[in-house]
Parts: structure tokens; sequence; C-alpha cells
């Protein structure tokens, strides 16, 4: 993939993502793995009016070979995320409601969801009986530290789709732009539901230890 298309790929990402209100003010990052390297998010850009000047350009080493923004603070956990998962070329990292008020409230290393029909939105999902794992990290200002707690984690337990930064939102990757969005959509759905049933049923009841 030409780093021109990826770039005209997540802008338009931007504007579905921002209509949902998953990117507030201009939080988030997005970046693609292309022929040449990456491309990703400059710091500062509203995710719903991005244009060709929001984005810097990475070679394989991540190397910035383009670009006169500044790099996201982030940067460097989304190369790692595409280090890990070789089949992934987006990385979409939003702030929902959901997503970031579930990874505080759970005290757990991950978010289990069993049961629901959505869960089949995600790839190699079969059945609404198998327990899709999200795992969920501390925050942590120091990137280069968070991402080698997501490379350990992906040792023993290999990262599928995407993984929770506690208080602060969500890293949803995928084979190409049709696919990371749809996990995004259908894990935001998940996250509404799964906050839903803990406010019905009592925190308490709901959340693991």
């Amino acid at each position: 993939m030409h780093n021109n298309t990826a770039i005209s790929e997540l802008i338009e990402a931007g504007k579905w993502v921002s209509q949902r209100g998953w990117v507030p003010a201009t939080g988030g990052n997005f970046s693609a793995r292309t022929a040449s390297g990456y491309v990703v998010t400059a710091s500062g850009f509203d995710k719903g009016q991005l244009g060709t000047h929001a984005f810097i350009e990475f070679d394989h080493e991540g190397n910035r070979t383009k670009g006169s923004g500044n790099p996201s603070a982030e940067t460097e956990l989304h190369l790692n995320m595409y280090k890990l998962i070789p089949s992934a070329k987006f990385v979409l990292h939003t702030h929902s409601v959901a997503a970031t008020v579930l990874s505080r409230v759970i005290k757990g290393h991950a978010i289990n969801l069993h049961g629901y029909e959505m869960q089949k939105s995600l790839s190699g999902v079969k059945s609404h009986l198998d327990t899709l794992s999200i795992p969920i990290f501390d925050n942590d200002q120091d990137i280069d530290r968070l991402s080698l707690l997501v490379s350990d984690h992906h040792l023993h337990t290999p990262i599928e789709h995407a993984v929770l930064i506690r208080g602060h939102g969500l890293y949803v990757v995928g084979r190409d732009i049709k696919e990371v969005l749809r996990h995004l959509e259908g894990l935001e759905f998940l996250f509404s539901c799964e906050l839903e049933r803990l406010k019905l049923e009592g925190i308490q009841a709901g959340v693991q230890p």
C-alpha cells in the first residue's frame, strides 16, 4: 500500500470515527503500515478534520522521512503493535467514554466479553459462546516502558484485535481499513453493552478482581 493511499483512507476513517464521538478534542491517533514504512497522525490535530499535512511518514526502522508536524507521544506504541502483529496494516487509537470508563472500573488485566452475538464482528470469533478477552494495561507516560509491557504480554498471550490502556483508551488493529473499522465499531458496541450491564447489575457484581 502506498503512503498516499493509506493517508487518504485514514482521513476518511477520521471523519467516520469523529462523528461517533470516539476521538474528542484532538485525542486519539491513527496509523498505517505501508510499502515503505508507516504513516502516523501528528500530534494536536482534530481527527475529524485531517489533511495530508497532519501525517508523519517513517521508514521500516521507525526513522522519520517526511512531515513537518510534531510526532504523537504514542507513535512508538503504534510501531510496536505492527512488530507484534505482522498481519496488522492499520492501528486506530480512540478515546470513547465506554472504553475509558470500563478500563478504570475493571481492576483486572483484561475485559472478558461473553454471550454477545456482536463478538462475531471480530475476525476469528465464531460464536457468542466464545470468550473475547481484551487486555488492559495501566497508563504510563513512558511509552517505551508501556510498549515493553505490551510486548511481554504478547509473548504468552498473543494480542489479536486490540488493547485497552487504563483511563486512556483503545488501540485496535486490522488487516485493512474495513476490518479495523469493523473491529472498532464492534468493540465499542460491546463496551457500551458491558457498561450498561454493570450499571444494571451493580458494579461490584460484574467487575473482575
